[in-house]
């Protein structure tokens, strides 16, 4: 459940290299900001490495561990993910109720 797929942590690091490339900062300076960067990406998408919403500060590693339980697997949501919206041409329903 720590793991990630290598192929998406190779290319998140190739995009912030370009990306730290075009501020023009040396290649030393470049590393180190890719290699902060990736933590942080990890501490995004890995579940056990995320903080706890409840209080903001713990991981959830930490959280699962004091629980003293064993997580055999989740579903991750995203905010927002399965809602579609309509997109409704506002001219033509004022239209249609005004009745032009």
């Amino acid at each position: 459940m720590n793991s990630l797929n290598q192929e998406e942590v190779e290319r998140e690091r190739a995009v912030l290299i370009e990306q730290s490339r075009a501020s023009g900062k040396p290649e030393a300076i470049i590393e180190k900001m890719v290699e902060g960067r990736i933590r942080k990406f990890y501490e995004e998408v890995v579940l056990l490495e995320q903080v706890w919403v409840h209080d903001g500060e713990t991981r959830v590693k930490d959280v699962v561990k004091k629980a003293g339980v064993t997580l055999a697997g989740f579903d991750r949501f995203h905010l927002g993910e399965g809602i579609e919206k309509t997109v409704d041409d506002f001219a033509a329903e004022v239209a249609k109720v005004s009745g032009v």
